[in-house]
């Protein structure tokens, strides 16, 4: 039984010698590294590998007095008065950006300056 192994074993490299051999890709070029004074080139045509992923939505809500509620459609109006429809997330998101970039004594400032709510929902007939 000792020969047949041996056959075997011949007849499947012979085999694996016989089969072409698989291309390997071509290594891609180095990109360059962006200098500071150059920003890096974006194409327009990305293929779906190279556009980042999309960020996860979350929704929630929360309660806010109708006060803070009638500046949302004051400044609605002021970015249509400079032709930027915009909507009430794309404000609240503007202004948590706009929190985000101040120090911390100013965004202490601006959270002592908000009246104090009671926690949880309001009432349905107040």
């Amino acid at each position: 039984m000792a020969t047949r192994s041996a056959a075997a074993k011949k007849v499947a490299a012979k085999k694996l010698a016989a089969r072409p051999a698989a291309k390997k890709p071509a290594p891609k070029p180095a990109a360059r590294p962006a200098t500071p004074t150059q920003a890096p080139v974006e194409t327009p045509a990305q293929t779906p590998a190279q556009t980042p992923k999309k960020a996860k939505l979350v929704r929630d809500s929360f309660t806010m007095p109708q006060v803070d509620f009638d500046l949302i459609g004051v400044l609605k109006e002021r970015a249509l008065g400079f032709k930027r429809p915009v909507k009430k997330s794309e404000l609240l998101r503007a202004g948590l950006r706009a929190l985000a970039g101040l120090n911390d004594a100013a965004l202490q400032a601006a959270l002592n300056a908000l009246p104090p709510l009671k926690p949880g929902r309001p009432r349905k007939g107040g």
